[in-house]
């Protein structure tokens, strides 16, 4: 997941256009922090980010309404509150309710995606979680997956969470993110190394040939 801000149009150029600036990253991990300690406290951790991350799912899903509600600038902040009130609670987690009624007060509902992300972030950091992201041709079985877990765990020493994508144009093999680095063992990586070493060796040719012709001349 790349943190973002709502938009009030669902058009993915907008959603780019939406990117999540530094200055709203650290709002909203003061916001995440704040609801991740209440929810520890309150022994609800994973209770509480799921249903903000269902709700986010919601709010995305195409045609829903939500995402006007949380995103325009047309409604208002007690008419929000209202809404929230009479729509989330008994229906929702009374932290979550708390929650999207003090970033209302705020006007910060727009950045729900980026305090969802900040709140998983540092969820999994307290945790000694860490998130892989892998990326595969086709779907991977559990085993192979349960593979990749044990590797990650002797190599780091940590609880790695797997956030799969399945990505055709990779042709076969795995790629694993881990932060900014990137281990890949794809097999449209390998056929690019292979493409450059030709590169590189017909260009070395070319130089060497043109070289003896030049000394050639030159004698």
């Amino acid at each position: 997941m790349i943190p973002y801000v709502l938009t009030a149009s669902e058009d993915e150029e907008a959603l780019a256009r939406g990117a999540a600036d530094i200055g709203s990253l650290q709002v909203a991990q003061v916001y995440a922090e704040a609801l991740l300690n209440a929810a520890e406290k309150a022994g609800q951790v994973d209770e509480v980010i799921g249903e903000l991350e269902t709700l986010l799912e919601m709010t995305v899903a195409p045609g829903s309404v939500l995402r006007q509600f949380f995103a325009s600038g047309v409604i208002g902040r007690a008419t929000r509150g209202d809404v929230i009130r009479k729509v989330f609670d008994g229906r929702a987690h009374p932290l979550l309710v708390d929650f999207l009624m003090v970033i209302n007060d705020h006007d910060r509902t727009t950045l729900l995606p980026a305090i969802l992300f900040e709140a998983k972030e540092l969820r999994d950091r307290r945790a000694g979680r860490l998130p892989v992201a892998v990326h595969s041709a086709v779907p991977l079985a559990e085993d192979q997956l349960e593979r990749i877990r044990q590797g990650v765990r002797n190599q780091l020493r940590v609880e790695p969470v797997l956030e799969m994508k399945v990505d055709p144009e990779l042709l076969g093999g795995i790629q694993l993110r881990i932060g900014d680095w990137v281990f890949d063992g794809t097999l449209r990586s390998r056929l690019n190394q292979i493409r450059d070493q030709i590169i590189s060796r017909s260009s070395h040719e070319i130089q060497s040939r043109r070289d003896r012709f030049s000394s050639t001349n030159g004698n």
